[in-house]
């Protein structure tokens, strides 16, 4: 037996507990959670933004600030592994 519904008066029906054997009011509330997560995100990163103008109107290297966040997110030996090559690759080119 298949689980689509077989007829479109399964899909229009209002029962709101299983619709084509989907739990309507559970899909309704994670795609609500999610839209609203969503819209958190958005304003975090228009505050994340304004950070960022501070830091360059008080002569800060915004750039700089961006890596320094990247690194401090990485695992020590990752981190100290990738500035390892980067040294030797900077030497390799004379730098």
């Amino acid at each position: 037996m298949s689980e689509f519904p077989s007829t479109h008066n399964e899909f229009s029906r209002g029962d709101d507990a299983a619709v084509g054997g989907i739990a309507a009011d559970r899909l309704r509330s994670i795609i609500e959670r999610v839209e609203r997560l969503e819209e958190e995100r958005k304003g975090l990163a228009g505050d994340i933004k304004d950070i960022f103008t501070e830091a360059k109107s008080a002569g800060f290297d915004v750039k700089v600030i961006r890596q320094i966040i990247r690194m401090r997110k990485q695992e020590p030996g990752e981190l100290e592994e990738q500035e390892t090559l980067l040294d030797v690759y900077r030497r390799a080119l004379g730098m």
